[in-house]
């Protein structure tokens, strides 16, 4: 048992180093995710910001956590076009003729999803603060900012696997996101749900953006944590749990 579990961290790692070079080797995938948010948060700070009633004086520290969740969407779905480019070429067919364990493939894809979103969310923090953003929370409340977007980073991978092996076409594959991308508009990323009409509030105020968001804005202003954070963990734990189960039964499928 102890050899087997080693053999999978060990095959795990060599498929993450075999993902992540693929991504290095290729930089425009991190900087076509990280373009698009940071061109929006200069567009809602210097050309929209003062028309905004967001209820603080610097619109940026409000806008972060939006456009951090934004990045992240983006990025998870050049996880499906990867999984489904793998799917397309024959990989996983052949890795499973090798002696290597049959998950560790797929782990190698959700990991690169983790270290990649996390490289485009840094570049973008620092933009924030060369734009103004500043945060007077500690040590403790940023780890727990990071573990909240890890988790929701592995929440939407898991979703990106699913379309990534059971779609018919690339487009199919990474047209998921958009949704997803979108989502944060409709909630309290850029302006507060009290100034939305009743329906469009109800919808806002009930989709799991608003409560990520409230949360990492109340860590990040050093505000006390409401329920929010718990509702925050339970859409990312719901979703990743069962993103997680269809993913792994279309991946045996594909098996």
């Amino acid at each position: 048992m102890e050899t087997a579990k080693k053999h999978f961290f060990i095959d795990v790692s060599v498929m993450l180093g075999r993902s992540m070079r693929h991504i290095f080797r290729s930089m425009d995938t991190i900087i076509t995710v990280t373009i698009m948010p940071i061109a929006m948060m200069l567009l809602f700070v210097y050309v929209l910001g003062g028309a905004i009633q967001s209820g603080t004086d610097n619109y940026v520290n409000y806008l972060l956590p939006g456009i951090l969740l934004m990045a992240i969407a983006s990025g998870i779905s050049y996880t499906a076009f990867r999984l489904f480019t793998d799917v397309q070429r024959g990989i996983f067919e052949r890795f499973h003729t090798m002696p290597i364990s049959r998950s560790a493939l797929l782990w190698g894809h959700v990991l690169t999803s983790l270290v990649s979103n996390a490289i485009s969310v840094v570049v973008i923090i620092l933009v924030a603060l060369i734009m103004g953003f500043r945060s007077s929370a500690g040590v403790l409340p940023w780890l727990a900012v990071a573990g909240i977007l890890a988790l929701f980073t592995l929440a939407l991978t898991w979703v990106a696997a699913i379309a990534g092996l059971s779609a018919k076409t690339v487009d199919g594959a990474s047209a998921f996101s958009y949704p997803l991308i979108f989502l944060p508009f409709i909630s309290s990323a850029f302006v507060p749900t009290e100034s939305m009409p009743t329906v469009v509030r109800a919808f806002a105020e009930n989709q799991p953006v608003t409560s990520i968001v409230e949360s990492i804005r109340a860590l990040l202003s050093g505000q006390p944590l409401n329920h929010d954070i718990w509702i925050a963990l339970a859409w990312c734990l719901g979703i990743t749990l069962i993103g997680y189960l269809f993913a792994m039964r279309a991946y045996k499928k594909r098996g």
